[in-house]
């Protein structure tokens, strides 16, 4: 197996170097690539501090310095539990990133300041707000996001980002749908690209269950998969070329469980190298057959998935960061980038 990569400080003068790394101020512990064609290396990041005040960072690599210079800085109530840049690859709407934590907030970035468009709450009538755990933005309509809460359900935002001659309009947004996804609490949610990529989505949460929704048939979901220990799933993420696959994790678990909703119930394959919990998964943009995990073990793998169903044993390659790497994130504009978070640390590596 190939560990990789290794950081050439001291390569010949235009070799680029496999690894950077930036350093913030606080815990990183969300984020995400931007996906604007004019921002190649630009990274936003949010901090993991255990009081109500916490920060947004939005980061870009200077490619004469080599080094990554900090944007802009901005507060957010509570650690983001996720941030999300618009899915917009021609760079035709407005800058925007999104944050989940208390509710769903809507940023538009500048080039030196960032300021909140909208704060989207669907709870009017209560002061009470149930957190949102995670979100997902819709790569095919950028108008559409859903977000996943600790009430049980799922809710679908519709966004507006008009233009208006003479003046940019302000974004808003308004609740398509809310539904009750499961029995317990809803931990993540994501669209998948199957049936034109808008209205197919699945979720996970503390019972134990991934479902699948249509937003034409809310009637009903499926049940593709359920923890046999009943265990609280944490995450999943679909494969970006072929969505029949989706990976999913349970809470404090060492491995991770590729699913085919062509056959429910029963996983594919499981990745189980990693030797402590693992944080983050996360599918290639351009290759059906390739996924990187995160874990405590301080190791970031990549896994060659073509066998299926025969078992994977081994990954393709391996790095070893410097402390638990809670979040990991395949750049879909930079196929050849991955960036991992760690303690305080944002590392891209060259794949």
């Amino acid at each position: 197996m190939n560990t990789l990569p290794h950081n050439h400080a001291n390569a010949p003068p235009g070799k680029r170097k496999e690894i950077y790394k930036y350093e913030a101020p606080w815990t990183v512990y969300s984020m995400n690539w931007s996906v604007r064609p004019d921002k190649r290396f630009r990274l936003a990041l949010g901090s993991f501090v255990e009081e109500y005040n916490n920060k947004v960072q939005i980061v870009a690599l200077d490619e004469d310095t080599s080094e990554f210079m900090a944007k802009s800085t901005f507060d957010h109530p509570y650690p983001t539990t996720k941030l999300m840049w618009i899915p917009d690859s021609k760079g035709v709407f407005p800058d925007l990133l999104a944050t989940s934590g208390d509710y769903l907030r809507v940023w538009r970035v500048g080039d030196t300041d960032t300021r909140l468009e909208c704060l989207l709450n669907n709870n009017k009538n209560s002061d009470f707000c149930a957190p949102l755990t995670s979100f997902d933005w819709n790569e095919v309509d950028p108008n559409l996001l859903g977000t996943s809460s600790i009430d049980t359900t799922c809710t679908i935002w519709g966004l507006e980002t008009g233009q208006v001659l003479g003046r940019v309009n302000m974004v808003s947004g308004h609740v398509k749908t809310q539904l009750i996804a499961h029995d317990k609490e809803v931990y993540d949610i994501a669209f998948s690209r199957a049936g034109g990529g808008r209205d197919m989505f699945a979720s996970v949460g503390a019972d134990g269950s991934v479902r699948m929704f249509d937003l034409r048939h809310l009637e009903h979901s499926t049940i593709i998969y359920e923890d046999p220990q009943h265990n609280p799933l944490l995450r999943l993420a679909w494969n970006k070329q072929d969505p029949n696959y989706l990976c999913t994790m349970a809470m404090e678990a060492q491995e991770c469980i590729i699913l085919d909703v062509r056959v429910p119930c029963t996983p594919v394959a499981r990745l189980n190298n990693h030797r402590a919990c693992i944080n983050a998964i996360t599918w290639a943009p351009h290759s059906s057959c390739h996924i990187c995990t995160a874990a405590d073990d301080h190791q970031a793998l990549i896994w060659d998935i073509q066998q299926m169903p025969r078992a994977i044993e081994d990954p393709i390659l391996a790095y070893t960061a410097a402390g638990e790497i809670n979040q990991i994130q395949w750049s879909s504009t930079q196929p050849d980038w991955i960036s991992i978070c760690y303690n305080n640390n944002m590392e891209i590596l060259r794949v």
